[in-house]
């Protein structure tokens, strides 16, 4: 089946893009968000490949997998000279949980009876209103990189990007008191702003490379996930992957991905930083629940069951 998609979320596609389809990629000579092409920084097998926009007229797609308000309102037909859902089967995969009020959370891809609306989360499919188009779960799946865990750095890892300019969202104005719990790492793009905050305990580790960062991460003794909205950070799945322990608030869909016995969830950020001081002083706890996320990671967001997912639904929508 070829598949076209655009490169949005690199994390995930780099999952996707593991299944036995052919996956065609736009690029543009910018390599800007229309068209960055193959990933540069993960590894994508060779089965997809990036066409320019002239070429996508011509080319065979058997479904379009639309990720962005965008695609669906106009690049996608006018690329392809193809209406998705119509002249081409189509899904649009919803990455993100909704903003705003409860009351208008409204999808933009709602009353499309034509598409079908796949979600990342149970807790977006229950929030974004989609009317009476129809809508399905495929949950995240990981590309396991393996137990690396060594947790022989008494330090906690936080991975989050541009954490100024989100702010509340990532959870920005918590660091300083998780900070006072457990000296904190924090990756991701844009972090360098954060170590001036609480000198001395939080460290910014900006830009690290996508082949690196899984052993960085794994020699911390504990992974933090202090994100109040998001639909459900791959970093956190990944943590659990690489068997860290994690402390994370029990907000959207953390509460359905982190069982007691792989960490702690609350949404008191008190009750996170006496996990925190505790896995600290006690490596062997921290461990064995770093053991139990992995299990538990392993069994709910394993790429066998991502891509099996995929696969049912790419051929449904095909028919």
């Amino acid at each position: 089946m070829n598949v076209l998609l655009w490169h949005v979320h690199g994390s995930w596609t780099t999952a996707f893009v593991q299944g036995p389809h052919r996956y065609l990629v736009p690029v543009l000579p910018d390599r800007g968000p229309d068209g960055r092409g193959r990933a540069r920084t993960w590894d994508w097998p060779a089965s997809v490949v990036e066409v320019a926009p002239e070429q996508l007229r011509h080319a065979d797609i058997d479904v379009v997998v639309l990720q962005r308000p965008e695609e669906l309102a106009a690049l996608a037909e006018a690329w392809t000279g193809r209406r998705p859902g119509r002249d081409v089967p189509a899904v649009y995969l919803e990455h993100n949980a909704p903003q705003g009020r409860i009351g208008d959370m409204r999808h933009p891809a709602a009353d499309r009876p034509e598409l079908t609306v796949v979600h990342v989360t149970h807790f977006n499919r229950l929030f974004w209103d989609c009317g009476t188009t129809p809508t399905r779960v495929i949950e995240h799946g990981i590309v396991d990189p393996g137990p690396r865990y060594t947790g022989e750095l008494e330090r906690v890892a936080v991975v989050v990007n541009e954490p100024v300019r989100r702010g509340r969202v990532t959870g920005t104005d918590l660091l300083a008191g998780f900070a006072e719990a457990a000296p904190l790492d924090v990756f991701g793009m844009g972090v360098e702003a954060l170590a001036a905050s609480v000198p001395g305990r939080i460290e910014a580790h900006d830009d690290v490379p996508q082949a690196t960062m899984h052993d960085q991460l794994a020699r911390r003794r504990a992974y933090l996930h202090p994100v109040r909205w998001t639909s459900l950070g791959l970093s956190l799945l990944e943590a659990m992957h690489l068997g860290m322990p994690v402390a994370a608030l029990a907000t959207t869909e953390v509460v359905e991905a982190v069982p007691s016995e792989a960490g702690v969830i609350s949404t008191d950020p008190a009750v996170l930083a006496d996990a925190l001081r505790r896995w600290l002083a006690d490596p062997a706890e921290a461990f064995v629940t770093g053991k139990e996320a992995r299990r538990a990671a392993l069994d709910r967001y394993g790429l066998e069951r991502f891509l099996d997912d995929w696969d049912r639904t790419l051929e449904e929508v095909s028919r």
